[in-house]
């Protein structure tokens, strides 16, 4: 727990240091540079619905600039973005002005609507019009601006890119198509996911098997639903204008990552048995996770620093396409590692978990593997006007796959030979509480599954809750059953719980014989004691036994 609030501290403060770094398809500001070539944004457009409505606004005095609109042909903006060898002649030499890639922003060229404002020298050129888009597919468009020869930029602009006039595409760029859309799926599923896993975890409660793992679990499922909805607000206001909350998508991006560390936190846990074969985590094994989950949360951190910082949108760069996207795919592939020698050692020392773990650990090495899978295959096999979408899509049917899967494994019912829970809550504290806990305390008794011993059991047993853990002496399992019937002896391991059958007519011999009663068939007694019926009690102790009548 003390590793889930580090993690959640971290997250705040990379929340305050991105904050206020997204920029939407409504754009505008101001150039002031002394250079003649500059790149102002990005947008991939539909085949026959693209469209680019600006205003610009210079002072005349320092006519004319070109807004130069590449599209992404190796032959155009691949060949000039970010080439020093090329000079501000040659990247407009690639334009082919019948494409009417150039406008001049000037009164003489009459697409450019410009028209002269002002007076002497305060006049100034105003450029109000706009352009239509055709191409054989969808296509990234790149806008720049240009004065060869010149003494630098100074401009003004103000442009909208819409895709239709659709309320699910007029903002959005083709690569987004579907986004809004597939988010408001998700949040619905992980919904009910998160309700399910409320009603499992109300009957897991009823019956003490609500472990801290399965709260780690509803955790990340919660965190998850809110994470969808952060990003539903986000891109709904940006549907409906075009410049949405940056803060809201950054809240929902952290948020996000923080259900996965959790998640991830979880399953390593689990496969070093925490609350299946062992009450706590040794202290090594606790320092090991803390150093572990500090530094791939720094790592997320700086990720979302360098995204947000440091992307250059002419790349159109995608997340994972960063070194700290690769230090990324590292640290889960060494997670996988790690939690491939600890299901190996529980299995060794719990054979008998095997039903829990066989599945567990086969669902989830596929999980493992399919976040580095999927970022490869983006950044090398999936054309870039296509990527975000088909990528959002891919990151949450992998995150519901592996809630889907741990909400089947650990379902509460009758029939699930894959549970894997059972030591009730209450017993992990007498054990922990236990003069003898040390190294013994930190590992459950071997038992197969406490499922099929909880049938129907809505109420917590509290005659379960009287238990005796051995140390070094052996455990004693006391059951009066029947006249004559003898105390067993168990060489396992076990929690024992201590009832006695109140229809039995003879209980159990003693070790040590009770005085007789008296009847009214015995002798009449001496004259000092009462004439009537007498009990006499006593008390048998020692050995560690305690009975209950």
């Amino acid at each position: 727990m003390e590793v889930c609030e580090r993690l959640l501290c971290l997250a705040v403060v990379s929340s305050i240091l991105c904050v206020g770094s997204v920029l939407g398809k409504y754009v505008r500001g101001i150039v002031n540079t002394k250079e003649d070539w500059v790149f102002l944004t990005r947008f991939c457009f539909l085949s026959d619905f693209g469209r680019l409505d600006f205003r610009f606004r210079y002072i005349k005095s320092r006519c004319c600039q070109n807004i130069l609109l590449y599209f992404d042909d190796s032959s155009q903006w691949p060949a000039v973005y970010k080439r020093p060898d090329k000079d501000c002649y040659q990247k407009e030499a690639v334009l082919r002005p019948e494409n009417n890639q150039v406008i001049n922003l000037t009164t003489r060229y009459t697409w450019s609507g410009c028209v002269v404002e002002g007076e002497g020298d305060e006049e100034v050129l105003s450029c109000v019009g706009g352009r239509s888009f055709r191409s054989v597919r969808e296509r990234w468009w790149y806008i720049a601006l240009s004065k060869c020869g010149g003494e630098g930029l100074q401009l003004e602009y103000e442009m909208k890119l819409t895709n239709g006039q659709s309320f699910w595409t007029q903002h959005f760029s083709a690569d987004e198509f579907g986004i809004l859309e597939t988010d408001i799926t998700f949040l619905v599923i992980f919904s009910l996911v998160f309700i399910l896993s409320c009603y499992f975890a109300y009957n897991l409660k009823g019956r003490q098997l609500l472990h801290t793992t399965y709260k780690m679990f509803m955790t990340a499922a919660g965190v998850e639903v809110l994470s969808l909805l952060f990003h539903c607000i986000y891109w709904g206001l940006y549907a409906r204008d075009g410049v949405g909350n940056g803060s809201l998508k950054i809240m929902g991006k952290l948020l996000f990552s923080v259900s996965f560390l959790v998640f991830l936190l979880m399953l390593i846990l689990l496969g070093k048995g925490f609350t299946v074969t062992r009450a706590r985590i040794s202290h090594s094994g606790s320092v090991k996770l803390s150093i572990y989950m500090t530094v791939y949360t720094i790592t997320y951190i700086i990720l979302f620093i360098y995204e947000a910082e440091f992307f250059d949108p002419g790349e159109v760069l995608y997340a994972y396409d960063s070194p700290a996207g690769y230090g990324l795919m590292g640290l889960q592939l060494l997670a996988y590692v790690w939690f491939c020698y600890a299901v190996l050692i529980s299995l060794k020392h719990y054979p008998e978990k095997q039903p829990f773990y066989i599945p567990f650990f086969t669902a989830y090495t596929l999980w493992f593997f399919a976040v580095p899978v999927m970022a490869l295959i983006a950044n090398f096999g999936i054309p870039r006007w296509a990527r975000e979408k088909i990528v959002n899509g891919i990151q949450l049917g992998i995150h519901l796959y592996a809630h889907i899967v741990f909400l089947a494994i650990t379902r509460p019912s009758a029939a699930n030979k894959n549970f894997p829970y059972h030591v009730r809550t209450s017993q992990i504290g007498i054990l922990l509480s236990s003069p003898k806990a040390g190294v013994a305390g930190e590992s459950f008794p071997h038992h197969a599954y406490g499922n099929s011993s909880f049938l129907g059991d809505s109420q917590p047993n509290f005659t379960e809750l009287f238990s005796i853990q051995s140390g070094q002496l052996k455990t004693v399992e006391e059951t009066v059953a029947g006249k004559g019937q003898e105390v067993q002896r168990n060489s396992e391991h076990k929690i024992i719980t201590t009832t006695a059958d109140l229809s039995s007519p003879n209980p159990a011999p003693l070790s040590h014989p009770l005085p007789p009663l008296l009847s009214t068939h015995s002798p009449l007694p001496p004259p000092r004691l009462p004439s009537h019926f007498t009990e006499y009690f006593s008390m048998q102790g020692g050995g560690g036994l305690s009975t209950k009548a």
